[in-house]
């Protein structure tokens, strides 16, 4: 079984980059870490935590979404809805809700939905945003609770791995055969070896 460490990165959109940079990292302080590019095409990271960034894209025909509220259901094709960011305590949410509104973004009440609390906002892309302080006594990941009256069928079965849902790895990939092809952030780690060589 794969050991999971975080989310390494969220990809998201933007056709403002700066407007983005500066609201993720000088309104809400995470670090721009790493950015790649070349005329017409831009890929920027940003620091949430020692394990996850938020990264974007920016293309010039991209258009801002149109604003729409987090968890409310919509027709048609969707894949997102929005993204919640884990803060340490209640003071964080303050701290946060206070930034937003001196900056004259909109940002909600502070929610208390029992396992956490949570307030909601928009980046500068109408990018639904979340960020969630724990209950102190209350961890679903160490206690699993399904409070659905009608779970489905899958979240019946509980919350870990079901085994034979799929089938078994009969013939896995030699050592030998595992290449590795070059990306585009190969761009990153020639700049950072340049630095240290300066």
């Amino acid at each position: 079984m794969p050991h999971y460490t975080g989310i390494n990165h969220l990809a998201m959109v933007t056709g403002d980059m700066d407007g983005t940079i500066r609201f993720w990292r000088d309104l809400l302080g995470m670090r721009l870490v790493a950015g790649l590019g070349r005329p017409g095409y831009r890929h920027y990271f940003l620091e949430i935590s020692e394990q996850d960034m938020i990264a974007f894209f920016e293309w010039p025909d991209v258009q801002q979404l149109e604003e729409r509220d987090h968890g409310f259901p919509v027709k048609g094709k969707v894949a997102f809805d929005h993204i919640s960011f884990g803060v340490a305590s209640d003071d964080d949410l303050w701290e946060i809700k206070d930034k937003l509104e001196a900056a004259d973004f909109w940002c909600s009440e502070v929610v208390d939905h029992g396992f956490i609390h949570s307030i909601y906002a928009f980046d500068p892309n109408n990018i639904p945003i979340e960020f969630s302080a724990p209950v102190r006594g209350v961890d679903l990941r160490k206690t699993p609770i399904m409070a659905d009256s009608d779970p489905s069928v899958e979240a019946r079965k509980g919350a870990e791995m079901q085994p034979g849902v799929w089938p078994a790895v009969i013939h896995p990939t030699p050592a030998d055969e595992r290449d590795v092809y070059e990306g585009e952030g190969r761009k990153v780690v020639e700049a950072l070896r340049e630095r240290n060589e300066e």
